[in-house]
């Protein structure tokens, strides 16, 4: 899309462009409705049709993101921007659709909706229908759902769905966000809760919605005053194939507060204080965007905020990440809008190369193994059953087994067993561990020797030993044959 804001024609364009097969991060606009809309100072262009700006005129600016979303429904915004990563998060693919853009905007309204009207539900009600639908249409896989709501509220972590939680403002200790290979980003102590049904899903929402702390100011009336993190868990497992392997993927759905004008909000005391933690992480989750857009820069300061460390596997990456930006489009903040579009415009520079996350499952590849070993084991019994071989255990031995080799190794260094009997590889091993012994013993080690330091058994080692007149004796014909 193209959008394109100057003095006297204000424009908005959709690129068309094939979004599946496109590497960055998808960017959508969305125009909150109003009566006093500027049709002065913001135009939107139909698909393919393009106005540039004047070079040098600095009252003229044009960006091109996916598309523009004015006057559409809350199922029409949800089809465009949402159902392709949802329909990703199924098929193991993780993603993360964000809203951001000034206070009063639309972005929690687009992100959950309305309670006056069923169809004005958001992205997440309409998101946790669609994955519970997949869930019973593809009955050759077993998928499992959890959940987690995390707020961010003046750069303190809180669980909106802990049970232990006494208040959102006094968030359970402990909680903070860590990296793990294999794992990726995550928030330690964050609750994680299964669901089997969309309205189990929807109570744990709305059971988080009522947590969420929110305040009034000359702009918004329901103001939210953190970030929220609405995130499912899914993995998904087949159940006509026995292999180990599964897939499992992360949705993050991600209401962030507004960036706010402290002029314009005319904000005093608590709502002061929480309107300037809002704009430094917005404004470090920018440096953020600045930096991943930026392919020479090798660093990206994820850690500067809380914010900015648990989106770090959002923003591009092995993830289809999809930002609707919310713009007011009154003459009045025109200002504002201006730097939402920018900061959407730097967002689609970003790289996106996701990939299926396949995971082994521990238990069941020991099963598998364990399987597999026994059938190896029979095939050896098998063959050796065909070429008339002496019966042949391949378990481990014995301490009786591993007494017998003993004897036969004393037997043999002493002249009166001619060869010793082996018929495994486990045997081997057995009666090399013995020679080893019997060598350590004649040059003076003691039973403070651990026995389990040459793989034989404490018994097997106590009767490896002899006088000394008896383990000198066949050193001495051996010291004369030399």
């Amino acid at each position: 899309m193209k959008c394109s804001k100057t003095s006297t024609v204000p424009r908005c364009v959709s690129d068309g462009a094939d979004t599946a097969q496109r590497r960055e991060v998808s960017v959508f606009v969305r125009i909150r409705p109003t009566a006093n809309f500027a049709h002065g100072l913001i135009e939107c262009l139909p698909d393919g049709k393009l106005q540039d700006s004047k070079k040098g005129q600095l009252s003229s600016w044009s960006f091109r993101l996916e598309g523009v979303l004015q006057d559409v429904s809350q199922e029409e915004v949800y089809a465009r921007v949402c159902q392709p990563v949802v329909q990703g998060a199924l098929d193991g693919y993780n993603g993360t659709v964000m809203c951001f853009g000034q206070t009063g905007a639309g972005k929690t309204y687009t992100m959950t909706g309305s309670t006056e009207s069923y169809k004005q539900r958001g992205i997440i009600p309409r998101a946790l229908q669609e994955v519970f639908r997949e869930v019973e249409k593809r009955t050759e896989h077993s998928i499992s759902v959890h959940l987690s709501y995390l707020e961010i509220y003046n750069e303190t972590l809180v669980d909106l769905l802990s049970p232990l939680q006494d208040s959102p403002q006094r968030p359970p200790r402990g909680m903070v966000v860590m990296e793990e290979p294999g794992r990726g980003v995550f928030i330690r102590d964050l609750s994680l809760h299964p669901v089997h049904s969309e309205e189990a899903a929807l109570s744990l929402l709305f059971e988080g919605e009522m947590n969420r702390i929110i305040g009034s100011h000359a702009m918004n009336r329901n103001s939210s005053r953190s970030h929220c993190i609405f995130t499912l868990h899914i993995e998904s497992r087949s159940q006509i194939l026995s292999d180990a392997k599964y897939i499992a993927s992360k949705l993050n759905l991600v209401d962030l507060a507004g960036s706010e004008r402290l002029g314009k909000t005319g904000s005093e005391g608590q709502i002061l204080k929480e309107a300037t933690y809002i704009n430094k992480s917005l404004s470090f989750l920018e440096q953020a965007i600045l930096a991943l857009a930026d392919h020479r820069r090798d660093h990206v300061p994820f850690r500067q905020t809380k914010l900015t460390h648990a989106l770090k596997d959002s923003l591009g990456g092995n993830c289809n990440t999809v930002l609707v930006a919310n713009v007011y489009g009154e003459a009045a903040h025109i200002e504002e809008t201006l730097s939402t579009l920018r900061f959407a415009s730097r967002m689609k520079c970003v790289r996106s190369d996701p990939a299926v996350n396949e995971h082994i499952d521990p238990a069941l590849q020991i099963r598998k193994l364990q399987k597999e070993v026994q059938m190896l084991k029979e095939e050896l019994s098998i063959h050796n059953t065909l070429v008339n071989r002496p019966s042949t255990t391949y378990e481990p031995l014995s301490e009786a087994q591993q007494a017998e080799i003993s004897s036969q190794v004393q037997r043999y260094l002493d002249g009166s067993l001619k060869e010793i009997s082996i018929t495994s590889i486990r045997q081997v091993h057995a009666v090399f561990a013995q020679f080893k012994l019997v060598e350590w013993e004649t040059r003076g080690f003691n039973e403070g020797v651990e026995a389990g330091s040459f793989g034989v058994s404490a018994q097997s080692q106590k009767q490896s030993q002899r006088p000394s007149s008896t383990k000198a004796k066949p050193l001495k014909s051996r010291d004369k044959q030399r």
